[in-house]
């Protein structure tokens, strides 16, 4: 799992907007050329992302966090949007490069789909960090939302740096857009209160814990002074007083205060308000809502029930491999005694200490490199690490990548959490290593950000279908990397697909079809071999998070289809790694620009 496109910072509503509009220029009319206008895209998206740009290596807008729920900031952006759309429909294909207007298109389904979330029902924004629906009215949830990163940031490990005195200095500017920012998430949560817009209360009981260390825990060891704990040796006496001074202040003064406020809200106002019902459905406008946000993640015009449709018959045809997988390794169970006996398994839980668990990736790690060469031309020169995710957010997290900087200067991480290493079940590790590392998200990110054929605005990792459904095809690959050897871990990849075939059924089961927690709950552990404990965090998770789940699948469907419509139509001519040039050479791409594009080159290649 990954994420990206980060909003930027206005104060509450109707006050100043923060980063000044006199910093962006307008889009114009065709009086400059399309790399121009390509560009000016990519300055306005750091402009309004100003941690996505810190992850990009630019920084100016170090000392922002967007407020990405204020009325000023929504209305700013969709100015922003209808001129720039307007200044792309004065360029056609006869007037730019097939590379030129293959960036065109995706400009423009960007800032088309941007715009129509803006104006839903329930106003629906993609959300600063992880391209996940946000709403306007429930914009703190217990997984990948705002509070969570700033203090993954806040540690000193990630992409805000904390290498000189401005670094530092900047952090507390940042500090006082993120307290901006909590204040309006009152003031929008207690709207959504009084017009039934809430959160299900399973998922606050969710957040409410998170709050906890926070406020409890010592200035010297609260997650937020670890910088100053980590402070660099060369900065001089009267600075570091200074800033020792400032983080200490800004902690008890601010940050506890603002954290006990918070919570008290939640806990005694918002908690008792909160709903019974799992999905967007039960919401006012929120089949409407739904609908748009199937069409954020997937780029196509599938309905809830063609979607709905297709996981149950890929739950089926995955079901089927699985019983002949099981049978294979002589089980004489059903394949749910075989979930179960794989969920328990001492053998798969082998690990005492939680590094043991990262050098077990590091070990595939070398394996993967060892014959990347036989499906792949193109590789990227960034590095990676695996990294264990960290305790604060480990229970309710999955594992994920990160990626590094453009420059290659800050390595990726690839994040595994272990909330407990003597549950931690190894049987599906390879397929989550192909997924997360290579030849997944770290391969595609990397080449994507190392591209320099493309404009700077494909460079960050931008549509998740592309993103997630590359990630997803990447596990198939496993038996060509010479992965899979051992009979489990082809299990796990197949389960790792059922989880993913599954997200298809539950996520429009809940949102669309009036499921209940408890019932897609059930469905997932019928049907797969997590734990009931990961399961029902995955589960909340698609409720926190429509329609997101639906993008991996969709995703690898499609270029598993466009794989094999070339290799049906070249045939002898067909080259594995060439097709997967042609996948990754253009960055993520729309699903209908991406099929496009590849049915030409399976056109051009016929002759």
């Amino acid at each position: 799992m990954t994420r990206s496109n980060l909003l930027s910072s206005l104060i509450i509503g109707g006050l100043l907007f923060t980063l000044g509009c006199q910093k962006t220029k307008q889009p114009e009319k065709r009086s400059r050329t399309i790399d121009e206008i390509f560009q000016s895209y990519h300055n306005f998206k750091q402009h309004i992302n100003p941690i996505e740009a810190t992850k990009a290596g630019e920084t100016s807008y170090n000392d922002k966090i967007a407020n990405y729920i204020s009325s000023n900031y929504q209305n700013y952006l969709k100015k922003q949007y209808n001129l720039y759309l307007d200044t792309l429909n004065t360029f056609d294909s006869t007037l730019v490069t097939p590379s030129q207007w293959l960036s065109i298109q995706t400009m423009r389904w960007d800032c088309d789909i941007k715009r129509a979330g803006l104006l839903q029902p329930l106003v629906t924004m993609a959300s600063p960090i992880y391209n996940l629906p946000s709403f306007e009215l429930m914009p703190l949830i217990q997984v990948q939302s705002l509070h969570l990163y700033v203090a993954q940031l806040a540690a000193g490990n990630s992409v805000h740096p904390f290498e000189t005195i401005k670094d530092y200095d900047q952090w507390i500017e940042r500090m006082s857009d993120y307290f901006t920012f909590l204040d309006t998430c009152i003031i929008k949560m207690k709207l959504g209160m009084s017009q039934g817009i809430v959160l299900p209360k399973s998922l606050v009981q969710k957040i409410l814990p998170q709050l906890d260390p926070f406020i409890t825990e010592p200035i010297k060891t609260h997650l937020f002074y670890a910088p100053i704990n980590n402070m660099p040796h060369h900065f001089n006496y009267q600075e570091s007083t200074r800033l020792i001074a400032t983080y200490h202040a800004m902690i008890d003064e601010q940050l506890k205060p603002k954290y006990r406020e918070l919570k008290d809200f939640l806990k005694n106002e918002y908690l008792p308000k909160s709903r019974s019902t799992s999905g967007l459905g039960s919401l006012p406008g929120g089949l409407k809502t739904y609908q748009y946000l199937i069409r954020l993640h997937t780029t196509t015009d599938l309905n809830i029930d063609e979607i709905h449709e297709k996981g149950l018959a890929e739950v089926n045809r995955i079901l089927s491999e699985m019983e002949k997988a099981k049978n294979s390794m002589g089980f004489n169970g059903d394949i749910k005694e075989f979930f179960e006996f794989i969920r328990n398994s001492p053998e798969q839980m082998p690990f005492t200490e939680p590094d043991q668990v990262i050098d077990h990736f590091d070990e595939i790690k070398l394996q993967v490199n060892n014959s990347l060469k036989t499906l792949f031309n193109l590789r990227p020169k960034a590095t990676f690490e695996v990294r264990r995710t960290e305790a604060f957010r480990e229970v309710s997290a999955s594992a994920e990548y990160v990626p590094g900087s453009k420059d290659a200067s800050r390595s990726g991480i690839f994040y595994v959490p272990i909330p407990d290493v003597s549950r931690y079940n190894k049987y599906a590790d390879e397929a989550l290593f192909l997924h997360e590392a290579i030849p997944g998200h770290h391969y595609q990110l990397s080449l994507q950000q190392e591209n320099k054929q493309l404009p700077e605005f494909l460079h960050p990792e931008s549509l998740g279908v592309f993103v997630e459904g590359w990630a997803l095809y990447a596990e198939s690959l496993g038996l060509e990397l010479g992965l899979y050897q051992d009979p489990i871990q082809y299990f796990g990849m197949l389960s790792m697909e059922m989880h993913r075939a599954i997200r298809l059924v539950v996520d429009t089961g809940i949102h669309g079809k009036g499921w209940s927690r408890e019932q897609a709950i059930q469905y997932s552990l019928e049907h797969e071999a997590e734990s009931k404990a990961a399961i029902i965090s995955e589960i909340e998770r698609y409720m926190a998070t429509p329609g997101q789940a639906l993008s991996y699948k969709i995703g690898q469907l499609k270029i598993q289809e466009l794989r094999s419509r070339a290799k049906k139509e070249l045939g002898d001519k067909f080259d594995i790694k060439a097709f997967h040039d042609q996948i990754l050479n253009t960055g993520s791409l729309p699903l209908i620009v991406l099929e496009k594009k590849i049915n030409n080159w399976i056109n051009a290649h016929k002759i």
